[in-house]
């Protein structure tokens, strides 16, 4: 069956419902067909995937090596109860040793990326026999119940009250927080790690089970500290006997330059992490969490309540191997460190030109631009958490005009393309953005 763009858009609202969005004021792109960077809509028109969808097809579209593991496996066992042992579970998961940070030994395997949040917060607290889990108010860690209300996101708001054990912190963002006015960003740094150990003395160190943090930041706007941030997470868990658990669903599987985002910071210890995302490359849906020793045996005797019927899906497992294979083989986790460079280089030289950027954070191919209407001022062409500006709006829609699709959010453009990404397509990337962004420098109002 083929169909118009128009025709496949009208059936998909006929017929379905989309998410995040009132569904009238739904206006999707469609997708024929996608290879490597590119798809291609019903009409034939092609765009660039400047966010890899969802920050999520780390190795790009239609990648013969993963698609071929996954036809195989579906010839050979399609599926297998959570309580099965399989040869791709087995394997999937001493690749995951190999491949993790330090001490990390055990992975359980999940549908995706929030239930692998829910998941680590559920063992931490099993573990620990506390009930509290503290997370950034700048942060997003899913959309089921308890990892939305662990997130910051002002999406959480639909979810109030939520969970009640969980107790947000302001974190790190040297751009606009008030911690970091009149100081450094390692004294702002300080500032912000003083202040969330000041609400774990509130709260009750003893009823704290873990802190939950991304190893590196994302659709929150790619807020990260440094160094010195970093460094007083770890003393502030080793301190009160606190677990750390690293939300890697979207840094992690070299999106920023390596491995994973906490790798930047080869001090921290994770005593927890969750994945997703670039696991799997979206090709099937799969998360999962690693622990280390001493929770795997904890569990050994006592029964890890979790899983669901889909967990360590056997085609899942077949396209997490394929995916490490790709990374391993390609050198993508090394060509996400050198585009990452190509792309900073890029955007700074985009930020002489254009007025209307405020900042470039991120690192590797996790980065983002924001916008304003005064570089003095740093007021945002658009606010935190409200409706969209007609600048911002303008913006999109030209950037989707001219063939690129990415997120757009608040007053931030998000550049993520997969790591398979040539400095060819990072230029023609850039120079869509280049076009784009003349809209909201006519909304510049410094001097």
């Amino acid at each position: 069956m083929t169909s118009s763009h128009a025709d496949l858009v009208r059936r998909n609202k006929e017929f379905t419902l989309a998410s995040w969005t009132a569904q009238d004021s739904w206006n999707p792109l469609s997708m024929a067909r996608a290879e490597g960077v590119y798809f291609w809509d019903a009409d034939g028109k092609r765009y660039i995937d400047w966010s890899s969808q969802l920050v999520n097809v780390n190795v790009g579209h239609g990648h013969p090596h993963v698609i071929k593991a996954i036809q195989d496996q579906v010839a050979q066992v399609a599926y297998a109860y959570p309580g099965i042992a399989t040869e791709p579970r087995a394997r999937l998961g001493e690749m995951l040793r190999e491949i993790a940070p330090s001490g990390l030994v055990k992975s359980f395997f999940t549908n995706g990326g929030a239930d692998a949040v829910e998941n680590a917060m559920k063992m931490a607290r099993l573990y620990t026999g506390r009930q509290k889990v503290m997370t950034r108010y700048r942060s997003y860690h899913g959309a089921t119940f308890g990892a939305m209300t662990a997130g910051g996101d002002p999406r959480r708001l639909a979810n109030e009250p939520g969970v009640p054990w969980v107790v947000h912190v302001h974190g790190p963002y040297a751009y606009r927080s008030p911690a970091y006015r009149g100081r450094t960003e390692a004294e702002g740094d300080q500032a912000v790690v003083d202040q969330i150990e000041e609400t774990i003395q509130f709260e009750g160190p003893e009823n704290v089970a873990a802190i939950l943090l991304e190893g590196y930041n994302g659709t929150s706007g790619v807020m990260q500290g440094g160094e010195t941030f970093w460094r007083g997470i770890q003393s502030i868990c080793d301190r009160y006997g606190i677990l750390l658990i690293i939300d890697e669903v979207m840094s992690g599987f070299g999106r920023t330059g390596e491995w994973f985002g906490v790798n930047h910071y080869p001090y921290v210890k994770p005593d927890l992490m969750a994945m997703a995302k670039g696991l799997t490359s979206g090709y099937v849906p799969m998360g999962g969490v690693m622990v280390t020793e001493p929770i795997a045996t904890h569990f050994a005797d006592h029964p890890l309540w979790g899983g669901l019927t889909y967990s360590a899906h056997t085609l899942a497992c077949a396209a997490g191997i394929a995916n490490i294979e790709v990374y391993k083989n390609e050198n993508l986790i090394e060509n996400a460190r050198s585009m990452g460079k190509v792309m900073r280089k890029g955007l700074m030289d985009l930020a002489e030109n254009h007025p209307s950027i405020g900042e470039v954070r991120g690192t590797g191919l996790l980065q983002v631009i924001e916008l304003v209407t005064n570089r003095e001022t740093r007021e945002p062409m658009s606010a935190w958490n409200q409706p969209a500006t007609e600048p911002m709006k303008k913006l999109a829609g030209k950037l989707r005009e001219l063939g690129m699709n990415t997120f757009v959010r608040f007053n931030w453009i998000f550049c993520a393309p997969p790591l398979v990404v040539t400095e060819e397509q990072m230029q023609e990337g850039l120079g869509i953005i280049d076009q784009a962004l003349d809209i909201t420098d006519q909304s510049y109002q410094g001097s």
